[in-house]
């Protein structure tokens, strides 16, 4: 019933583990949130190249921490991409860049929005070294997921904050979910854009 799946949509506990406000399992609880990470592997189409990958899930309260720890072995500069998929506004399911960024001073600006961060079911971020190669992505899943052929400091940091090793755990992505989001993360997003001085800001004003 309509009061039933209510209910369940303001579940944020499951055990020891709290989801953010971005996402939500389905009613049916195919997939049980939990903390953990597992190894995968990404195959790239153009190039036909494999790419190992972790991919993670961590307690809101160390989700966001846990995802500034996983930068710091990319190195002193960065380049990041802005991910929305925000219905109303002209930038739906575009990426954002922004080239040559000090790792401080872009911790400094994503501790300021992180409600946003955390709690958008809209929004999500990548963070890449070429030189290094790696990639770590907070997505709209809030799922932390690393792409790169040495993951051996990720996987230490992953450990360090309190999330295990499961190879066979399932995340939330692998069942119906549903994604949260309101008009003012609209608004913290445009922000967010103007802050990191990606030249789209304009369009958020």
């Amino acid at each position: 019933s309509p009061e039933e799946l209510e209910t369940h949509l303001r579940v944020a506990r499951y055990g020891d583990f709290s989801l953010t406000d971005a996402i939500r399992p389905s009613y049916d609880l195919k997939v049980i949130p939990c903390q953990g990470f597992r190894h995968e592997f990404y195959r790239d189409e153009e190039s036909n190249a494999t790419v190992p990958v972790l991919m993670a899930s961590a307690t809101k309260e160390r989700v966001l921490e846990t995802f500034m720890d996983l930068l710091d072995p990319l190195g002193n500069v960065v380049d990041v991409v802005l991910e929305t998929s925000h219905s109303d506004q002209s930038f739906q399911n575009q990426d954002l860049y922004r080239e040559h960024i000090d790792i401080p001073v872009l911790k400094s600006i994503l501790w300021d929005f992180e409600d946003l961060l955390t709690n958008d079911g809209c929004t999500g971020i990548a963070v890449m070294n070429p030189r290094v190669p790696s990639e770590v992505q907070f997505d709209e899943h809030k799922l932390l997921i690393v792409y790169g052929n040495q993951l051996e400091a990720y996987e230490e940091t992953l450990t360090y904050n309190g999330i295990p090793c499961d190879e066979e755990m399932k995340f939330i992505t692998e069942a119906e979910h549903v994604h949260s989001s309101c008009e003012r993360y609209v608004k913290e997003f445009g922000d967010l854009v103007r802050e990191l001085g990606i030249d789209a800001y304009n369009a958020f004003a």
